[in-house]
């Protein structure tokens, strides 16, 4: 029965109304709907405000443009191939340019398909040189013409031979061995061997005298090979012991000295210094050895001494010219024997485990190549690395 107590206090013309609930069901559907909606929205506004809309991972990782190709250089020789197009990354504000260290160079690969890949490269400036694969063409802006034939000289850029015909190396700070095989041109047989046989590491040095000497530097630079060229300077007993035409002498004048060295530079191209040949009266006067030595810093090259002699005054004047200075520490075949010159190289791989590196100076002889081509494959194996010549010298321009 119902309740007429509450019937009668109820207004007339009012049903009763089931009581609400504290709070109304929401739809999951609609819900999830809304917050779509509301993600899409934003993300959209998002990408509108940004300056640069993201469109490539890959691209964006590294925002380096890739480069346009360069043109090649009027000097490059048509058989050359034109070398990689790299941008270096600039440095920061403010940030003073460094020479040396190693440097961070950005760089777009277009391997595949698809779109440019972005690269980083890390480069020690010590590696740097000459490509292996065009080493034996000259450069021509280090090329001056003169009556005895082409110069090497600065270029207009400040690069110098020294630089640029230098072999490439690994740039670690380990025991390093650098060894000079001279002679080379004057046996046509001997020099095909000393070519062939010696690993590329090991430094060339041609002998003014020598015939072809133009073909056997370019066969030299393709196997790999760093080289110098020798110069016949005085020795005591001058003209009993001769180091051949072209001699300078310590009686000479500075201008006929200049004129014998221009023709021992012109016989070839494509080297970073030059060695002595004999000269121990020649490089102990330093009224003799000055013109000699400013010509070499005027033109890029390096000074190698033999060693021979220890009253050589050419490490100062290496220094106050800016020449790159190389001193020998033994002859290694003074005594033409296999064991003999073996000693002779353990000795140069004990001076470089305990000072870094040291310097061994041979001749083009048959037992000399071949004992120098078997230790250097050993002494690898033992962490020696061999280097060419300039990776040892004391270069003044670099501080």
């Amino acid at each position: 029965m119902a309740d007429t107590g509450k019937d009668i206090e109820r207004p007339l013309g009012q049903t009763l109304r089931p009581q609400r609930s504290a709070s109304r069901r929401i739809n999951p559907a609609i819900l999830v709907a809304a917050l779509a909606v509301l993600a899409v929205v934003g993300i959209s506004g998002a990408i509108a405000l940004r300056e640069k809309p993201f469109r490539k991972p890959q691209e964006i990782a590294v925002s380096t443009p890739k480069p346009a190709p360069a043109p090649a250089p009027a000097t490059t020789p048509a058989t050359a191939p034109a070398p990689p197009v790299v941008a270096t990354a600039a440095p920061q504000a403010g940030a003073p340019m460094k020479s040396g260290g190693p440097q961070i160079i950005h760089v777009q690969t277009e391997e595949g398909d698809g779109p440019p890949k972005a690269s980083i490269v890390i480069r020690d400036p010590s590696t740097l040189g000459q490509n292996l694969k065009v080493a034996h063409l000259p450069d021509r802006a280090l090329i001056e013409a003169s009556d005895s034939g082409p110069l090497p000289i600065r270029g207009a850029d400040g690069r110098r031979p020294f630089d640029v015909y230098a072999r490439p190396w690994s740039g670690a700070r380990g025991a390093r061995v650098a060894i000079v095989i001279g002679g080379l041109a004057v046996s046509q047989t001997g020099t095909q061997a000393a070519i062939a046989k010696l690993p590329a590491e090991v430094t060339l040095a041609f002998a003014p005298q020598g015939n072809s000497i133009g073909r056997w530097m370019q066969a030299a630079r393709q196997s790999g090979h760093e080289i110098v060229m020798q110069v016949p300077l005085e020795p005591f007993d001058y003209p009993n012991v001769n180091p051949g035409r072209n001699t300078l002498t310590v009686s000479a004048s500075p201008d006929e000295n200049l004129k014998n060295l221009h023709w021992a530079l012109s016989r070839t191209t494509n080297y970073t210094g030059v060695m002595n040949y004999m000269g121990a009266r020649f490089s102990a006067d330093a009224t003799a050895m000055g013109p000699f030595m400013a010509e070499l810093g005027k033109r890029g090259l390096a000074y190698v001494d033999d060693g021979s002699s220890a009253r050589s005054v050419a490490s100062d004047l290496a220094q106050k010219d800016g020449v790159p200075f190389v001193a020998g520490d033994t002859a290694i075949d003074a005594v033409q024997d296999r064991g003999e010159i073996l000693k002779k190289l353990d000795s140069l791989e004990a001076t470089a485990r305990a000072k870094g590196y040291a310097v061994g100076i041979g001749s083009a002889f048959d037992v000399t190549v071949d004992t120098v081509a078997s230790w250097v494959a050993e002494a690898k194996k033992r962490g020696i690395e061999i280097v060419p010549i300039s990776a040892v010298a004391i270069d003044p321009q670099k501080g």
